[in-house]
């Protein structure tokens, strides 16, 4: 009777062997590949679209700010050189609007 017993246990530690052996690291792993994709996917969505709406370096461009860059654009076209560069530059800065303070 002790030896029906004793079936059992022996047949449960055949089975998951000395320990959850390599099985115990697919739980984290799998945790961190779905955190990676999610950051991967959504996290660059989030940077698009914080650096779209005002955010940022590349924000939302301002009437005056987009002149300039089409300014600086003819300018490294060839299109005009770099005296009338300087005059329309200082002239669309004199008359940007001044933004409201917050």
């Amino acid at each position: 009777m002790i030896t029906a017993l004793a079936v059992p246990a022996v047949h449960g530690a055949a089975y998951w062997g000395p320990g959850f052996g390599w099985w115990f690291l697919l739980i984290p792993l799998f945790w961190i590949a779905l955190f990676v994709i999610l950051f991967a996917v959504f996290g660059r969505r989030w940077r698009r679209a914080a650096m779209h709406s005002g955010y940022g370096p590349y924000g939302r461009m301002t009437p005056t700010r987009q002149a300039e860059a089409t300014l600086a654009e003819r300018y490294a076209q060839g299109d005009i050189d770099e005296v009338e560069y300087r005059k329309r530059l200082e002239v669309l800065r004199a008359n940007a609007p001044v933004p409201p303070e917050h």
